[in-house]
C-alpha cells in the first residue's frame, strides 16, 4: 500500500503540474501582461516611442529647392543610420528584450520617411571585416575606416547610433521602484559631433499585501 500510494501521489503531482501553466494570444486590444519583478514591453516600448521620436525630430530638414527652370520643392536627401549597438546598464538582465529593443527602434527609423537604417546584417558584417567593436567606431580614424568599409559594400553612412539602458533603484523594506532611462546617441560620421536624447519612466514594485493596497490607493489614511 505505501509504494501504492507513493505512485498515485507522484502521478497526481505530474498531472498538476502539466496543468499549471497554460498560454493564450493576446488579441488587439487586450491588456498587455505587466511583469511583476523584471522590465517588460509596457516599460522599454514608451521609452523608444518618446527618445527616438525627439531625436530624429530635431535633425529633420526643410525642403530643398531643385535648380530647375519650374522651382520644384523636393524633400531632403534621405540620412543613413548605422545602429550599431544596444548596451544594457541597468540592475537587471533583460534577455530577449535586448534584440525587442534594435527592432523597435529600427521600426521607429524606417517610419520616419526621413531616416534610412542600415540592415542589421551589413553592420554586423561591417563591425567583423573591420574587427572593431561598436564602442570603437568613436576613434575618428576608425569611424573613418568603418564607414569607408560600408561605403565599399554599398552601403554608404550618415550617422552611428547607440542606445543604452540604465537604471537607479530606491528601496524601503522589501518594496522597491526602480527608475529606467534609454538613452540615445547619435553620432555625425563625418564631423563625430553627437546629439543625446534620454526617456526616463519609473516602476514600482510592492512585495506585501499591504504595500499592493497603498500602491492602488494614494489618498487612503496611512
Amino acid at each position: 500500500m505505501h509504494r501504492r500510494g507513493f505512485l498515485v501521489s507522484t502521478v497526481l503531482a505530474a498531472c498538476g503540474c502539466r496543468t499549471a501553466q497554460f498560454a493564450r494570444i493576446v488579441q488587439p486590444g487586450d491588456d498587455l501582461m505587466i511583469g511583476s519583478h523584471q522590465a517588460g514591453q509596457e516599460t522599454f516600448r514608451p521609452l523608444v516611442q518618446e527618445a527616438v521620436a525627439k531625436l530624429l525630430a530635431r535633425h529633420v530638414a526643410g525642403p530643398v529647392v531643385q535648380a530647375s527652370f519650374d522651382g520644384e520643392q523636393l524633400p531632403p536627401p534621405v540620412k543613413r543610420i548605422c545602429f550599431v549597438a544596444v548596451e544594457n546598464k541597468s540592475a537587471e538582465e533583460i534577455g530577449d528584450f535586448k534584440e525587442r529593443i534594435y527592432e523597435i527602434i529600427d521600426q521607429r527609423i524606417l517610419e520616419s520617411e526621413v531616416f534610412e537604417s542600415i540592415n542589421r546584417r551589413f553592420v554586423d558584417a561591417g563591425l567583423r571585416d573591420s574587427r572593431l567593436r561598436p564602442d570603437q567606431l568613436m576613434v575618428p580614424e576608425n569611424r573613418r575606416s568603418f564607414a569607408a568599409l560600408m561605403e565599399q559594400q554599398g552601403q554608404p553612412i550618415d550617422y552611428l547610433l547607440y542606445a543604452t539602458i540604465t537604471s537607479g533603484t530606491t528601496r524601503e523594506n522589501r518594496d522597491y521602484q526602480r527608475d529606467y532611462m534609454l538613452t540615445l546617441e547619435l553620432v555625425d560620421v563625418n564631423t563625430g559631433k553627437y546629439d543625446k536624447q534620454s526617456a526616463a519612466i519609473s516602476k514600482g514594485y510592492h512585495h506585501s499585501r499591504l504595500s499592493r493596497w497603498r500602491a492602488a490607493n494614494p489618498l487612503a489614511p496611512k
